[in-house]
């Protein structure tokens, strides 16, 4: 028995282990999709302890696999979990532990990239964004091929007050890793900030911190040029990192994140004295460029044939 003035934790019931599971479906971690299993649960219960209390909690976990974290978040007597897969294969090892658990998973097969998060939790759990976070917990273990685009999405639902973070300042626990083969993860624990660091509009964050780091092994001037057309380029940096008192030879990772508000700041500015500036797109000119390249070469080489 519990003792007395204290909850009785929850304990799955028997079932078979992560590794009897991937021998029972004949599962195999894809490489092509960066996939890894983790199989040891003193591991799982780890990265789960990261997300902090989820006692009564409602969790997402995205990309369960086998189930491994699946297992430690409902030891960790969640109230309810949502279990977002892609992977047809995985479905019938998490359908056990749904049964195992009435009433407590709900399996969803289908993206997290395309799937609707507004409507993942009960209304009630609601709060203001200036209020502590909600008992809201999403927790993935991403691999490679998923991690940045969903990072970035998630982070313009941020900025937005969307997608999960309609609920409140919704808390993500998530774990990178780089190769199939490698057990070591990273675990990072994301809480939204009531105020933005840089209060711009996402999509000029976004393009900014991606033209920084389009070349980032060189200094930080080479990429902030890509923010410009040819035509003027080099003055139009040299504007953009004297007014934003921005060093040219320091490398992007060497920025500080009030050079970067600096930096979105001053090209905000200089988006609303031309307003083409902000839809011009770097790659594209380049494209015209080879396009137009490789027309003059077609017609050089037809002119030499006539001749």
């Amino acid at each position: 028995m519990a003792a007395p003035g204290k909850a009785a934790a929850f304990r799955l019931p028997p079932l078979p282990t992560i590794g009897e599971i991937i021998k029972l479906y004949r599962l195999k971690a894809q490489k092509q999709l960066s996939q890894n299993f983790l199989l040891d649960l003193r591991l799982t219960d780890k990265i789960v302890r990261h997300a902090g209390n989820l006692k009564n909690a409602h969790v997402c976990e995205v990309g369960p696999g086998p189930g491994g974290i699946t297992r430690s978040i409902l030891s960790a007597g969640v109230e309810q979990l949502l279990l977002i897969e892609k992977d047809a294969r995985f479905i019938p090892g998490l359908q056990l532990l749904s049964e195992a658990t009435p009433g407590k998973v709900r399996i969803v097969h289908g993206d997290i990239l395309t799937y609707k998060m507004e409507n993942a939790f009960p209304k009630h759990l609601k709060k203001n964004w200036e209020d502590e976070p909600p008992g809201i917990h999403i927790i993935g273990n991403l691999p490679f091929s998923v991690s940045t685009p969903l990072i970035i999405k998630w982070l313009e639902n941020v900025s937005k007050k969307d997608g999960p973070f309609i609920y409140g300042r919704t808390q993500m626990t998530l774990t990178f890793q780089k190769e199939v083969a490698e057990v070591d993860v990273a675990v990072v624990h994301f809480t939204p900030l009531v105020q933005p660091k840089i209060e711009q509009p996402f999509e000029l964050v976004e393009k900014v911190v991606q033209s920084v780091f389009q070349f980032r092994r060189k200094y930080c001037f080479r990429g902030l040029e890509t923010l410009f057309p040819e035509s003027g380029r080099l003055k139009r940096t040299e504007q953009l990192m004297m007014t934003a008192n921005v060093d040219p030879t320091l490398r992007p990772f060497q920025l500080s994140m009030s050079q970067f508000r600096n930096l979105c700041n001053t090209y905000r500015k200089m988006c609303d004295e031309d307003s083409s500036l902000f839809v011009y797109n770097y790659r594209e000119e380049l494209k015209e460029k080879k396009t137009r390249k490789l027309l003059k070469s077609t017609e050089e080489t037809e002119e030499e044939n006539e001749l």
